[in-house]
Order: C-alpha cells, then structure tokens, then sequence
C-alpha cells in the first residue's frame, strides 16, 4: 500500500507543474482518492488551499495556470476590461500592485487561496447579447494553449467604459481611449451591434471622436444600439456625464 501511495505521488509530482494548483477532480484524474488526498496533506506532501483545491508544499503559484483553475469554477470568467487592456500594452501608468479585473457570466467570490496571492476583483457583467460557453471575442491569451481566457483590447476597452460612473473614472477612460489607436473597427463594431449598454455605445463614439480615432469614423451610428435621440445624462464622483444620441 506504501508502494502505490508513493507511486502515485510521484506520478502527481510529474505531472503537476511547479506554480499550478490542482482540484479534487484532477486527482482523481491521477487515480488519487479523497482520503489519499488527505493523507497526503497529513504527511506534508500536498498543500490544501481550500476544500477541493490543492499545490506543492510552500510552491509559489503563478498566475496563469491559477486561472485556468478558476475559470473551471467561474462560467465564462476571464480577464477583461482594465487588466485585459494593461495585458495588451494599453495603459497610462504601470500601478505599483494593479488589481486584476476578472469578468463572468455569474455572481460569486473569488476564493481568498486566490486573491491573498493576486489582488482581485470579479464582475457579473452581461453587457453583451451572448452565451457563456461563447462569448463574444474572448480567447485565450497570445492563442498560447495554456493561457487564461483574455478579452480582446476591443471588448476589453468596451467592458472598461461600462465601469464608467460606477468604479470608473472618466478621466482614465478617456486617456486609455486616447491610447486605444489601433482598435480594429470590424472587432468593434460586431461588439458595439451586440453591446446591451447605451451608455456604453454612446461614451466610446464620443470619447473616440474626442480623440480622433482612425477607427470612429468607420463606425456608423445608425447601425448601433445608441438608444433613444435623447441625450443619457448621469451623475457621479466625477460630475455630470452628459452622452448625446
């Protein structure tokens, strides 16, 4: 019985990647049971981060392979707005510690194994007409085959202005609209069709003719859901927001 405990972590250990957490399901995966499970946390050979979520002894966990443990848990979670755009380079200032903005299709908590080690925020936001297990310009970062579900700078820049008003200042919208030059309109269009928010619609046409942006003067306002002809007006901390038709 030794024997095979000791085979079968030493076939864990092969096949878990230093950084990695593993679940429950992947031990099963392995052939390892529960109560192996808690064996190996008794004689130190695993670590138990929370119920049914585990890693190497005092093994520092990376990013990316940590998400992909969430996204298991979270349907249609990925990183978007802010985060996804910093991913792509689009910024205005690198934040000594940026919290990770996480978007999903429902409510729920990060787990505290994750955010003690990434700082983070999860968003419910449907702010596209869409289906979890297929959402609109969501890949996998840089098309790697381990990479976590990242929005495109697109989506990404739309999901940033739906925050406006709300945890969002205009003024670092505005700026990182500014930086958003090499947007693709065809990706921003499709969205814009699909996008539920009239707020949203309106702040990027405005904020990207503010800017003069190559690719505002591609998009046709008449082909999107810009709302009413009345004028969206709302107040927050940063004053009167004001987005005509």
């Amino acid at each position: 019985m030794a024997t095979t405990r000791r085979s079968k972590l030493n076939a864990l250990y092969t096949r878990l990647p230093p950084g990695a957490p593993i679940t429950s399901e992947d031990l099963a995966g392995l052939g390892i049971s529960a109560d192996l499970a808690v064996h190996y946390v008794r004689a130190g050979w695993l670590t138990r981060l929370m119920r049914g979520v585990f890693c190497r002894p005092n093994d520092t966990l990376a990013l990316h392979p940590s998400l992909l443990v969430l996204q298991r848990r979270f349907e249609g979670l990925h990183v978007g707005g802010k985060s996804a755009l910093d991913w792509y380079g689009v910024r205005q200032y690198v934040a000594q510690q940026p919290v990770l903005q996480l978007y999903g299709w429902t409510a729920g908590h990060l787990p505290e194994w994750f955010t003690e080690r990434f700082p983070a925020e999860y968003h419910r936001k449907r702010l596209f007409n869409e289906q979890p297990r297929a959402l609109l310009h969501v890949g996998q970062f840089e098309k790697r085959s381990e990479a976590p579900q990242v929005s495109a700078p697109e989506r990404a820049l739309l999901e940033l202005l739906s925050e406006v008003g709300v945890r969002q200042p205009l003024q670092e919208a505005r700026e990182l609209v500014e930086s958003a030059y090499n947007l693709r309109a065809d990706v921003l269009r499709d969205l814009l069709q699909r996008c539920t928010s009239v707020k949203t619609v309106r702040l990027c046409l405005q904020l990207g003719r503010e800017a003069a942006l190559p690719w505002v003067d591609k998009l046709d306002p008449a082909t999107l859901p810009t709302g009413s002809g009345r004028s969206w007006v709302s107040r927050s901390a940063d004053g009167l927001l004001v987005l005509k038709a």
